[in-house]
């Protein structure tokens, strides 16, 4: 069960992982031209409709979102909801941008941390006086919270790092508990990687032809999440990293091992500009799912995807840490991946309506069925202690989480797009062979202090 002993503890990790309170910015006045030709309904009292469009990134619970809609509109039948989700291998904050200079602004959406909140305050509904904000686990809220008022729902709380499947490493011979540092990493790979390479595994896992898949193709992954490993040790928090002139890359080179070592035990290690194609759904539905590969970097949220696909080997999956040489090497990255928001600029009517249903997802207990058994999510309000954290990925974030082996997101703190767009486009150069790994690290500390 998710007991309230872990909420608690998870509590105080994220008192220490994640970032504290985003000095303010202003709202600017509500654009009434922008809203003229409003024809969404008033309000539920009044018995005419409010409609609510959500745009949203996490393809992952697409379905049991839009499911989830459907209840509400069930016990709510003067309210539409209408969702449209952009992620994966797609641009959501490009996209969400589109979207609000196309004049189809949505009525919620979904922000990130420190930065995505200054960039988007024009448009933030203050949410101070939501009934869940009081269930809020501690330091949850910090990363959405200006000036003492509260503009963004958490998600959940998510780690990531190498998920794995546990019956492939039995069947190699491979004890994960053994793998505690970079240096037991590597062995581990290489022993699985000979393996394969020999067919000891052929017979039980005939699709398996390598160790990793590694998408350079997602700069998400790389230019957000693999460089949090590092990056998540050289800052405390998303706010020092919010606040940084510049980034030292403290731990340069062992994220190069971290990068080398999934590409070099991946199908294209020979040529490795070859991943540069490579996709999410290659990596996670096509790849660990079908067990065409062991190891992939990626967090508790792909266990959904997963399940879609092999509902057996989702409950063969585990997280190993992505040990950084020199930094802590027995740890995830644990935080807060994203935050609902609502358009301060929707129709009142529409606004209130919007406001409900999000309190109606992560309070009522229906929607706290959604969140846990649906979505998988590790919730990110209290409330939930007679509700399971049912699967293994899951149950593995919570292990690292309750053992203080935690890291700090960090990433939501980079300057506006240096992630995907800086760092995450220079690795790409890096495998293709038109960057040295120095030529990395000196055009990405450039491209920070220019765009911060």
């Amino acid at each position: 069960m998710f007991k309230s002993k872990k909420v608690l503890t998870l509590a105080i990790v994220m008192v220490l992982a994640l970032s504290l309170v985003v000095t303010g910015c202003s709202n600017d006045a509500k654009d009434e031209e922008a809203n003229s030709g409003n024809e969404k309904a008033t309000t539920e009292k009044s018995g005419e409709k409010a409609e609510i469009d959500i745009f949203q990134f996490k393809v992952e619970i697409a379905k049991e979102l839009e499911e989830a809609a459907k209840a509400y509109e069930e016990e709510n039948p003067n309210v539409k909801i209408n969702i449209q989700t952009v992620g994966g291998g797609d641009d959501y904050g490009a996209a969400l941008k589109a979207a609000f200079q196309s004049g189809s602004e949505p009525d919620i959406f979904n922000v990130g941390g420190p930065q995505d909140i200054k960039d988007w305050m024009d448009k933030l509904e203050d949410l101070s006086d939501q009934p869940w904000v009081d269930k809020a686990l501690e330091g949850v809220l910090s990363g959405a919270t200006v000036d003492d008022k509260v503009y963004a729902l958490p998600f959940n709380l998510e780690g990531y790092g190498f998920v794995y499947n546990t019956e492939i490493f039995k069947a190699a011979g491979i004890d994960a508990e053994k793998i505690v540092d970079f240096k037991s990493l590597e062995e581990a790979v290489k022993t699985l990687d000979k393996k394969i390479k020999d067919g000891e595994l052929e017979e039980e896992f005939p699709l398996l032809e390598s160790v990793f898949e590694f998408p350079a193709k997602e700069t998400w992954i790389t230019g957000l999440h693999t460089s949090n490993v590092a990056l998540g040790q050289e800052f405390d928090s998303s706010i020092e990293a919010f606040n940084a002139e510049e980034v030292e890359f403290k731990y340069g080179d062992s994220l190069k091992k971290i990068i080398d070592l999934q590409a070099d035990y991946s199908m294209h290690r020979d040529d490795k500009q070859k991943l540069n194609a490579v996709d999410y759904t290659t990596q996670a539905e096509e790849g660990i799912a079908i067990e065409r590969v062991a190891i992939i970097q990626q967090g508790n949220w792909v266990y959904g995807l997963v399940e879609g696909v092999d509902e057996e080997v989702a409950e063969k999956l585990d997280i190993l840490p992505i040990p950084l040489e020199g930094g802590k090497e027995d740890s995830i990255p644990v935080g807060v991946p994203m935050h609902w928001v609502v358009n301060k600029d929707s129709d009142d009517a529409v606004k209130d309506a919007a406001k409900d249903f999000l309190n109606w997802l992560y309070t009522s207990e229906k929607g706290k069925e959604y969140v846990v058994n649906e979505f998988h999510f590790i919730p990110p309000l209290t409330g939930y202690e007679d509700l399971e954290v049912g699967d293994p990925l899951g149950r593995a974030v919570s292990r690292y989480a309750e053992a203080g082996k935690t890291t700090p997101w960090v990433f939501m703190g980079y300057p506006t797009a240096w992630g995907m767009e800086g760092l995450g486009n220079n690795i790409q150069k890096y495998l293709s062979g038109e960057f040295t790994w120095e030529q990395v690290i000196s055009e990405s500390q450039a491209q920070w202090k220019e765009m911060r």
